[in-house]
């Protein structure tokens, strides 16, 4: 409910309430939400603070408006800021979302000719390879294969489990390594017979495919991540400015 005496407006207490609405099944995806009439009543609250709060969860695809019919609760769709370099636990964890990981593998491996080139080292050197299904409230949304320079974090696989640790909050605390910039590039296409097995959704929906290598502060490459997406419940976004 409202707490008047609380320093978080309003508009986004309503949005909270909303939104745990959504995560704890009150709301399903095609459900329609109260309306602003009803929600201002509820909360005794003007109609234009509870659309500031709609217009908040429409802005970031959690609801959607059919005029003269009133607004709806979307299929659950997973956003990701492209502005700023943040890993799959830190994202689901700003969103309210939460967020585990199932390991496929955790390895050793020698370095392939063209991930050595993209981190600069030489063929057959000692890579990391850690290799997990990504979930966001227990429903598999990525299948991610990180390549780490093994020199950076000896013991990794060793000292830590990444079914529920972020890799990246462990390269920051554990080894002293401050991740600064990467790039990226995304593509759709058609997912595989093992990607439709792993993530369980439908042959004919597509994938968002992304590929990143992540650079330290003093400019090194040290991770190459191959990244594959549900299309159905992914959505990447960004804010383009005008220089």
């Amino acid at each position: 409910m409202i707490d008047l005496k609380s320093s978080k407006p309003l508009y986004e207490q309503i949005k909270d309430y909303l939104l745990s609405g959504i995560q704890n099944g009150v709301f399903q995806p095609g459900d329609r939400i109260p309306s602003e009439r009803d929600l201002s009543e509820q909360f005794k609250v003007s109609r234009l603070t509870v659309n500031k709060a709609v217009k908040e969860l429409e802005r970031v695809g959690m609801v959607y408006a059919q005029v003269g019919k009133g607004t709806f609760i979307s299929s659950v769709i997973y956003q990701q800021q492209l502005n700023f370099l943040t890993g799959f636990t830190d994202e689901m964890r700003s969103r309210g979302y939460s967020s585990s990981s199932k390991i496929l593998s955790a390895e050793v491996v020698a370095a392939p000719d063209d991930i050595a080139l993209i981190l600069n080292v030489m063929p057959g050197a000692r890579l990391i390879q850690l290799r997990r299904i990504r979930m966001a409230d227990d429903q598999p949304v990525a299948i991610e294969t990180a390549h780490l320079i093994g020199n950076y974090c000896p013991d990794l696989l060793e000292k830590h489990d990444f079914s529920r640790e972020s890799l990246y909050q462990v390269l920051r605390e554990s080894y002293g390594i401050i991740l600064t910039h990467a790039e990226q590039s995304i593509e759709a296409r058609m997912p595989t017979r093992e990607e439709v097995t792993l993530l369980r959704f439908k042959s004919t929906n597509p994938v968002l495919s992304m590929t990143r290598v992540v650079f330290t502060e003093d400019k090194r490459p040290i991770e190459y991540v191959l990244s594959v997406y549900r299309g159905d419940r992914y959505k990447f976004r960004v804010v383009l400015r005008n220089l």
